[in-house]
């Protein structure tokens, strides 16, 4: 993979940054943080080098002065809202937050349940966290929140909510999912401190948009590309124009609520120590790009990565149209058409000749290679082994997996696993690679090429299965499936 950013420097800066704003206010800050902590995996993408648990190695910088809270809204627990990325409730994925951050050296303070109204779920969830030894908070609807200020910053507003006891300079609040309330856990903080007259800050903790970027930069388009399901729209800063003359780069939903955060600080303190949404946040991510080129190259590949991803899910029945058609016209922006994706012709080009499911991938030099779907393998499984091969200067008419190997591990998914696909999925492929490699030297060899594989493009011109989405995830590989289901 070519890097396009430097990570240890972002390490390095980031938490230097952190900890001046944590100066600034008088040693109390609460950090609302956005995005994922865990896994990054749309960062990485677009910013090739940086590591998907950067902000955690980041955060270790701080750990010895750090708590975190986690917030979980009543609502999603309710629903029984579902991370898609993992395939878990958020109420499960709050539990799982907290044991990584623990597992990891962070002290975890609590979780706060927002948006409670008495459902019975979230009694029920606040029970559970109670016979595990864990300490839990209510914050309550506000009505007219955010908008009434009045209410909000009062005794019956934000001085209803139960108040979060916190020791650490630093108090890092973060949720399964967006809408949890972590900002409005964090304002009520504030005004719960200052009638205890602690006067603590609060920042935001946001990678995406990149402030100090332009508006029409591929990394930034292709965040517009990651949240068309929420909506959300960058935007030039009018806060942040206004108050030094200068463009920065924030969302609609940050500039659209910073005049209510605005009355908000001025009714707690009565001053507001920012002059705009821009300078709440502390993300430094856009100092440290090293190569502009790759970085706009990878996000160009990741704006029509989603645009095939949204494609999916509407023909899984997962959602409209209004998703694909947000992105079709972020492609104007970024100055692409499908054309720009070499994997994609490359795919259906050997589809219409061979009348089967095919894929594609570029390796890192720009070499295409494609593979079809055979009875013994299909397309996925056959495009790893072909690529490896490659790599590993073995002749493409060497059978690295024999059929007397392959056939056995067919007739046990057929007659014993009850599978009606007798075809071998990526990772049975990698594991009788594995079982051969120590007396089979070609296997070995390109094996070791897998790492290769890592920011390299694939296209397939079927929707593949989650084990396959799985493989090529762990690989690193960027992949994108035409909207057509297997036969």
């Amino acid at each position: 993979m070519k890097h396009g950013f430097d990570n240890e420097k972002y390490v390095k800066i980031q938490s230097s940054h952190i900890k001046d704003r944590i100066a600034k206010f008088g040693n109390k800050l609460y950090l609302e943080l956005g995005g994922k902590l865990f896994d990054d995996h749309h960062a990485s993408r677009v910013l090739p080098g940086f590591q998907p648990d950067s902000k955690l190695r980041m955060l270790s910088q701080l750990a010895d002065h750090a708590e975190i809270v986690i917030v979980i809204s009543a609502v999603d627990i309710e629903k029984n809202k579902v991370r898609q990325d993992l395939g878990i409730t958020y109420d499960m994925d709050a539990l799982r937050l907290r044991s990584e951050f623990q597992n990891r050296g962070f002290r975890v303070n609590s979780i706060v349940i927002t948006h409670y109204n008495g459902q019975a779920s979230a009694d029920a969830f606040r029970q559970r966290l109670e016979r595990m030894g864990i300490k839990s908070y209510v914050h309550y609807i506000i009505d007219g929140y955010p908008a009434n200020v009045g209410l909000i910053a009062s005794d019956d507003g934000f001085g209803r909510n139960d108040y979060i006891e916190t020791e650490e300079p630093l108090v890092i609040v973060t949720a399964p999912g967006p809408g949890s309330g972590k900002m409005a856990v964090c304002l009520s903080q504030l005004y719960n401190e200052h009638k205890r007259g602690i006067e603590a800050g609060y920042a935001k903790f946001e990678t995406f948009p990149v402030w100090n970027l332009s508006l029409r930069h591929p990394v930034n388009i292709a965040y517009e590309a990651a949240t068309a399901d929420l909506n959300d729209v960058n935007m030039i800063d009018p806060f942040h124009l206004d108050a030094y003359g200068e463009k920065a780069v924030n969302y609609n939903r940050d500039i659209e609520i910073f005049p209510v955060l605005d009355a908000l600080f001025r009714g707690i303190y009565g001053a507001n120590p920012y002059k705009s949404p821009t300078d709440m946040g502390v993300n430094m991510v856009g100092f440290c790009i090293s190569d502009d080129d790759v970085c706009c190259d990878a996000s160009r590949n990741e704006i029509i990565r989603r645009y095939f991803t949204a494609l999916n899910r509407m023909a899984l029945g997962e959602s409209n149209d209004a998703e694909v058609n947000k992105i079709a016209l972020l492609f104007n922006q970024a100055g692409i058409d499908l054309s720009y994706r070499k994997t994609i012709a490359a795919a259906r080009a050997r589809s219409k000749e061979t009348g089967v499911p095919c894929s594609a991938i570029e390796l890192a030099d720009g070499t295409i290679i494609t593979a079809k779907t055979s009875p013994l393998l299909g397309p996925s499984a056959a495009l790893i082994l072909n690529a490896i091969k490659h790599l590993a200067g073995i002749g493409h008419d060497v059978k690295l997996l024999p059929q007397d190997l392959i056939e056995p591990i067919q007739h046990t998914k057929i007659n014993y696993l009850r599978s009606r696909n007798p075809r071998l999925h990526t990772d049975e492929v990698l594991v009788a690679l594995s079982v051969l490699s120590p007396r089979d030297e070609n296997c070995r060899r390109a094996l070791e090429k897998l790492p290769e594989l890592d920011g390299c493009q694939v296209h397939s011109t079927v929707m593949l299965g989650e084990v396959d989405h799985k493989i090529f995830k762990k690989l690193g590989v960027g992949l994108t499936c035409d909207p057509a289901k297997k036969k």
